[in-house]
């Protein structure tokens, strides 16, 4: 049985924001201070996420535990079990379609919990969530896979030197005579 009325219930459910919220304040805190540049709630995105850092190809979704269904930390209400099962698992169905969507368009999609934002354990998550914005970073601009010719290791590969065959530091002056 709820505490509440069910009009007291209603009222108390629609002040619960879906934006701006403390654990998305906190990552976008961190992420601003250490130099990143961002959008949030990009409407035109697939579930807008709440981060885009469009430089880096990566999108962040903050889930609250218990809206997202997470199996860590996610709680059922002992009252209207079914509505809320149903509820929640039609947002994890949503969040999943959202997130291959976003892969297909060729962005990055990191998922943080607000269970991993809290006090305990939250700088280790902060310091992860940069370290996968880096990697992915580098790795999309890393160069494929080199030939031995573009090594260098291939024997017939033509010595490549910027200056030719002079010494380094010579300057060839030209001149009028």
């Amino acid at each position: 049985m709820d505490i509440w009325s069910k009009k007291k219930r209603s009222a108390v459910m629609a002040k619960i924001r879906s934006k701006d919220t403390k654990p998305e304040w906190i990552v976008r805190r961190y992420l601003f201070l250490r130099g990143y540049r961002y959008r949030k709630n990009v409407k035109g995105l697939p579930g807008t996420p709440d981060i885009v850092l469009r430089k880096y190809g990566i999108v962040i979704f903050i889930h609250g535990c218990f809206w997202h269904g997470h199996k860590v930390d996610g709680t059922m209400p002992k009252t209207n079990r079914e509505f809320w099962q149903r509820k929640i698992e039609r947002n994890q169905q949503r969040d999943e379609r959202n997130k291959k969507a976003l892969k297909r368009m060729g962005w990055r999609v990191m998922t943080v919990w607000e269970c991993q934002l809290k006090p305990a354990v939250r700088q280790q998550t902060l310091l992860e969530i940069e370290y996968h914005i880096n990697h992915s970073y580098l790795k999309r601009f890393s160069p494929k896979t080199m030939t031995p010719y573009e090594t260098g290791e291939d024997e017939k590969a033509p010595d490549m030197v910027a200056e030719g065959s002079m010494e380094y530091g010579t300057i060839l002056l030209m001149s009028d005579k």
